[in-house]
């Protein structure tokens, strides 16, 4: 079992901080949603797994109120959609109710940055409060889809508390995996043989073994994309604790769960991510300043990738699908054009289904309703090409019309570095 898996790996995707599976070298991003972590426990007490005593709290009082009910001493987490929280201060010890206020006082209302949230941070409207548990060792626990095999992959590693990655770059035998038969789905000889690679003995093998199990039927009966626990914990008293969670559900499958899909955070998310979710646009927010409105996913990549050759960074990624009405169109482009870091925008589309005169008219309609002030590349191939051109032609639009892929990208990623320049 030394083969190793399409491991999860962290970016800013879908929904903020996000999960990209890497199969055979290529990144595929799927649609997610992710959940707190003290969403995440209380999902994961219903299906058995052992947790610390502990309940979120939104004001200092409500912290008070539960430290007194669980005892002390107790652990106050900051509850946002990013990792390496501790880092950044929020995540501290408090010993008596005074170190409690103390604690919860600064982490509610902080903005916290980490290596995940970006240098702007995120605010802090939350906290987790629950028991401190004296932790004898550390384990990594997670169950994720492993591409390449079709199969679930439950991996465990004796380096718990740090990122999975790490421990996957740097000593990878130190991961092990066992892949899971859908037909007969998780067998007991599989937790037991993870178990032993950790070191466990006979009595904490009965309770990791509750714990995994737990793990994985929670997984496979919410369509989690990926369900992690690091760390998994021994405690001095020999209890095996999920100390920390990360859940993210397949946004595929939430309508078979909307008691889940009520569980999203709006705070936590891209404006214009929800935004375009709301017109049934696939949108995520990047770092570049070229803004790209592309209909299909695979081309969409594509486009991506062309700007990056010729020397440029996207802004998004948006596939406006193959059934997008001029409605749909007007609103992608107004969400693009509200980015203030886009300093051109590269439009490619093949028409099939999408139309090219509709798109063209799209364009028009959004770009005379925002004032569009930045330049337009436009690339159109497909049914109705012509008349799609002659829309934007008519429009009184400043747009750079090119017909060969690579000689549009170009043009773009030139446009959007005048702009930067002037």
């Amino acid at each position: 079992m030394s083969e190793h898996p399409a491991l999860p790996v962290r970016t800013k995707g879908v929904r903020g901080e996000g999960v990209l599976s890497v199969v055979e070298g290529r990144v595929v991003p799927p649609d997610i949603m992710k959940v707190h972590e003290y969403q995440a426990k209380e999902l994961l007490s219903k299906f058995g797994v052992p947790l610390p005593a502990g309940r979120v709290a939104f004001t200092v009082d409500e912290a008070k109120n539960i430290g007194g009910e669980i005892g002390f001493p107790v652990v106050v987490k900051a509850q946002i959609h990013a990792g390496g929280r501790g880092k950044g201060g929020g995540i501290k010890v408090a010993k008596n109710a005074g170190e409690l206020e103390d604690a919860a006082g600064k982490i509610l209302g902080m903005t916290l940055v980490t290596h995940q949230t970006g240098p702007e941070g995120r605010l802090v409207k939350k906290i987790l409060v629950e028991k401190a548990s004296e932790v004898v060792k550390e384990f990594y626990l997670g169950v994720v889809l492993d591409r390449s095999k079709s199969r679930w992959v439950l991996m465990a590693s004796p380096e718990g508390g740090v990122e999975i990655e790490e421990v996957a770059a740097r000593s990878p035998e130190k991961i092990f995996k066992t892949w899971i038969d859908p037909v007969t789905g998780l067998q007991s000889y599989q937790t037991r043989w993870l178990g032993f690679q950790l070191g466990l003995n006979a009595e904490q093998l009965k309770k990791w073994n509750r714990l995994v199990t737990g793990l994985y039927r929670f997984y496979t009966a919410t369509d989690a994309s990926l369900a992690e626990i690091n760390p998994v914990v021994l405690t001095k008293a020999g209890d095996v604790l999920a100390l920390d969670a990360k859940i993210n559900f397949d946004d595929n499958a939430l309508f078979r769960h909307p008691d889940l899909e009520k569980l999203l955070d709006p705070d936590e998310e891209d404006p214009s991510e929800l935004e375009a979710k709301e017109h049934n646009l696939n949108y995520i927010s990047l770092d570049g300043n070229i803004g790209c409105l592309v209909n299909g996913a695979g081309l969409a990549m594509a486009t991506m990738d062309i700007i990056k050759l010729s020397g440029g960074a996207p802004c998004n990624f948006l596939d406006v699908g193959g059934s997008a009405t001029q409605e749909t169109v007007t609103e992608a482009f107004k969400i693009i054009l509200r980015n203030s870091k886009v300093k051109a925008i590269f439009v490619n589309i093949f028409g099939g289904i999408l139309k090219c005169d509709l798109l063209a008219a799209g364009i028009v309609a959004a770009a005379k309703e925002l004032g569009v002030k930045v330049p337009l590349v436009v690339r159109l191939l497909g049914t109705n090409v012509e008349k799609g051109k002659e829309v934007l032609k008519k429009s009184g639009l400043n747009i750079i019309s090119e017909d060969d892929f690579a000689a549009a990208a170009k043009k773009a990623v030139e446009a959007a570095q005048e702009r930067l320049s002037s």
